[in-house]
């Protein structure tokens, strides 16, 4: 399925439908940050959480939609030159077209997102009336916030034979953030990198918290325990802010990448948690939830 984004760009995708005859209920599925496919993989690093995601639904009666973000995969464009507020238009642009779809039901269309993709849902769910919304590891605080609350934990996590290199590490990594918001083009090189430099500006400056206060649709929020790229605290902050509460599970084991460990958090474990797939009792706690709430 290939969707019109607002500007002509044709968002590529996937619509998986149950094998029962429709039309259906459906959920818009939103990834995680950087040049990630429609199954949440970007290269060598696969989270391949699309497919499984979509057979589960499928596997209640509900259908769903995945997309390649732009100048990825099958979508055109310049992956570097998009911002976070354009991914945001995107998402809000591909919900449209889920619902205008002859095999799905216009009225039962929820969201979820993983990270990035969370915060795009908790806009779409304050805006675009979606009948219901799901955050996978979606912080509730300024981006740069929830960036600095990022680097702090991953420094914890640090081996400790780099530990000694902090003091210098830190301040470098600062004046990072403060030259991309500094800048003032689409793209721009730092540290010899050519880097997304409108996306992290409006990243930064985006704060979820007055769109979560104003959601009048029923919200599952769920975070690891073991998440160390978005505080699981923010769940609270989740449920105090949703007008009419939110479901929120703060899994034991469960790191950002979905998977659950048995050591401690680490983003130097992600590539062996990424041999295995996605844990299925997420997966089913999902599914659950949405087939009683958009039916």
């Amino acid at each position: 399925m290939t969707v019109p984004a607002a500007d002509g760009v044709a968002l590529a995708g996937t619509l998986t439908l149950p094998a029962d005859p429709g039309p259906h209920p459906a959920v818009l599925c939103l990834p995680g940050s950087g040049k990630v496919d429609r199954d949440s993989n970007a290269g060598r690093v696969r989270m391949d959480l699309g497919r499984p995601l979509a057979a589960t639904l499928a596997g209640r009666g509900i259908a769903s939609f995945r997309y390649d973000r732009r100048g990825v995969g099958a979508t055109p464009g310049d992956w570097h030159a998009v911002g976070f507020l354009d991914n945001r238009a995107d998402a809000e642009a591909a919900l449209h077209a889920l619902r205008g779809h002859p095999e799905i039901r216009p009225s039962a269309v929820g969201v979820l997102g993983h990270s990035e993709g969370a915060v795009h849902a908790m806009w779409l769910a304050a805006h675009a009336r979606p009948a219901a919304a799901v955050f996978l590891a979606g912080y509730a605080r300024s981006g740069e916030q929830a960036l600095r609350w990022q680097g702090t934990r991953l420094a914890d996590t640090l081996p400790r034979p780099i530990r000694p290199l902090l003091p210098i590490l830190r301040p470098f990594a600062a004046r990072q953030v403060t030259r991309l918001a500094a800048t003032t083009t689409d793209t721009a090189r730092i540290g010899g990198m050519r880097i997304n430099a409108r996306w992290w500006r409006e990243q930064l400056t985006y704060d979820p918290r007055p769109d979560l206060a104003r959601i009048p649709v029923p919200v599952l929020a769920i975070t690891g325990a073991e998440d160390v790229q978005v505080d699981p605290g923010d769940l609270d902050v989740i449920a105090q802010l949703v007008p009419g509460g939110a479901e929120t599970h703060q899994t034991p084991g469960l790191t950002h990448i979905l998977r659950r460990t048995d050591g401690p958090a680490s983003v130097f474990s992600y590539r062996r948690l990424l041999r295995d797939p996605v844990d299925d009792e997420l997966l089913d706690t999902i599914a659950r939830w949405l087939a009683t709430r958009i039916r």
